[in-house]
């Protein structure tokens, strides 16, 4: 696996203001993420999993600290700069899968190759999940593990450097579930994509090269794992 660091992360906090009300997101949390790397985030609600990839993806700005990815220092970046960062260089996959109903698969993974860079054909980011055959399905027609392959399709034609995944197979069954992840994987190998991918299911972190524990905003431990399994391999 290549180690060339893609994100340094120092210190990084965030606090949340409601009126008097602070609530404290994050509380010094510290990483390094490297190029090709699929890492699994764990924790419980409300532990910081969250905000931290927001922060990492530029949907959100840090309260203090800093996150550099390669040479980019995004926490000093404009809001300008981070649009573009969003654009040239992550994917996001939710736990909704926000497809357009009205629009077939191929239609939807189109939507934002139109605005990239250096985008792949959307034919070609739907075959690497699995799902060429489907195409000219709507979302209406798919099963929820289809419609989240999709939007995994629609956040990897762009040809993204990062692929940050909230929870995507929180609304699956284990079936679904494993498909995805398989889905993930491929996209991991093949693209050498660095994938994070935020779970409460714990199994999960045994196909990761990584994993780091969240706890009361700050990742409290880190371990690197030897082996990693296949999804049809992890016991769910």
């Amino acid at each position: 696996m290549d180690r060339n660091v893609i994100f340094e992360i120092k210190d990084l906090t965030k606090t949340y203001r409601t009126g008097d009300v602070e609530v404290h997101a994050l509380r010094g949390a510290n990483a390094v993420l490297y190029e090709g790397e699929l890492s699994v985030m764990l924790g419980p609600s409300g532990s910081g999993k969250s905000t931290f990839l927001n922060i990492i993806g530029g949907l959100d700005t840090a309260t203090s600290g800093h996150v550099r990815f390669k040479d980019l220092d995004i926490s000093k970046a404009s809001e300008a700069e981070l649009t573009q960062y969003r654009r040239r260089y992550v994917g996001f996959v939710f736990q909704f899968y926000n497809l357009i109903p009205s629009l077939t698969a191929c239609e939807n993974v189109a939507l934002v190759t139109e605005i990239s860079t250096n985008p792949m054909r959307p034919e070609e980011a739907l075959a690497l999940v699995g799902l060429d055959h489907r195409m000219d399905h709507f979302p209406s027609q798919m099963s929820g593990g289809e419609q989240q392959r999709v939007a995994i399709a629609r956040a990897i034609a762009k040809n993204p450097a990062v692929l940050l995944c909230d929870e995507p197979t929180g609304a699956l069954d284990s079936t679904t579930g494993r498909l995805v992840l398989e889905a993930l994987t491929t996209i991991n190998e093949e693209l050498g994509a660095t994938i994070a991918i935020i779970s409460h299911n714990a199994s999960i972190r045994q196909l990761a090269h990584r994993t780091f524990y969240f706890a009361d905003g700050e990742i409290v431990r880190e371990e690197v794992n030897k082996k990693q399994l296949t999804p049809a391999e992890i016991v769910w």
